[in-house]
């Protein structure tokens, strides 16, 4: 099987008060996917079932995004999600209430078949 990569969308996610990765991570592909409608697979033959989704969030500590609840932001495909080292924390001028910021790249492919 080899993949074709159809579509490619960027987004970013604020965490403004409590510094949550996962959340920014699930606002970011949220924002990356919220102008998006694929409707080419019928001309290909597949439907959204056929998509494979693969993620990747960028926050400043990747070990505290929930990958999995990251999964259940996208309604299709096979997902996976990995987290890297990235994004923004913005210091709060006060007390430990960082602004958290995540960059999401979501790619979208399909098998071509061969």
């Amino acid at each position: 099987m080899a993949r074709v990569r159809c579509i490619t969308e960027m987004g970013m996610g604020v965490d403004v008060h409590g510094g949550d990765a996962t959340k920014a991570a699930k606002r970011a592909v949220s924002d990356a996917i919220r102008h998006s409608s694929l409707g080419f697979f019928r001309m290909l033959g597949k439907t959204a079932k056929d998509m494979f989704v693969d993620v990747t969030i960028a926050v400043p500590d990747p070990a505290s995004v929930d990958t999995a609840a990251v999964v259940k932001e996208l309604p299709y495909g096979t997902v996976t999600v990995t987290a890297v080292k990235g994004g923004l924390e913005i210091p709060a001028e006060s007390g430990n209430d960082p602004i958290l910021i995540a960059n999401a790249a979501v790619i979208v492919s399909l098998d071509d078949g061969r």
